[in-house]
């Protein structure tokens, strides 16, 4: 059994890996798109901010946790994870990332990469813009994830 993430230099959106695949991405729940990695996602298919900004209008399940998967290509889908509460800090100083939605997600892109016996693709999620802390995402992902068989590669921007 596997017990660690992958880390390898390259671009998330390029994963290149054979067989079926789930990008994941963390997204917040006001229905802004447009800093980060979901630029690059952009620039390579219109259909996962479509969606995005389809599901926040109808606010269907659009909440923190959930998970959209957009297929865009044969064997490639996009995860959009609601793991971020607004985009600046609150009251209190806390950074947006909510580390139980992402681990929700989480669950859920276990679920899907099960069902469609895909790995699962990333940049460092939740961090960053997020303001999560890669100590305590990292953990969340071996446990969701690698601990349950399913091949994770964690991409740094080389």
């Amino acid at each position: 059994m596997m017990n660690d993430v992958k880390y390898i230099k390259g671009d998330a959106t390029q994963p290149k890996q054979e067989g079926n695949k789930i990008i994941i991405h963390v997204c917040n729940d006001i229905g802004g798109w447009g800093k980060g990695f979901v630029m690059a996602i952009s620039k390579r298919w219109k259909a996962p901010e479509k969606e995005y900004r389809n599901w926040y209008k109808t606010k269907e399940n659009f909440n923190l946790g959930e998970v959209q998967f957009i297929q865009v290509k044969e064997d490639l889908w996009v995860a959009n994870l609601i793991g971020q509460h607004k985009i600046r800090k609150d009251e209190n100083g806390n950074p947006p990332i909510r580390y139980e939605a992402i681990q929700l997600g989480l669950q859920k892109v276990y679920e899907k990469a099960k069902e469609l016996n895909a790995s699962v693709h990333m940049p460092r999620i939740g961090y960053g813009l997020a303001g999560g802390t890669w100590d305590k995402i990292e953990p969340l992902i071996i446990k969701e994830l690698i601990k349950k068989s399913i091949s994770t590669t964690v991409y740094d921007f080389g």
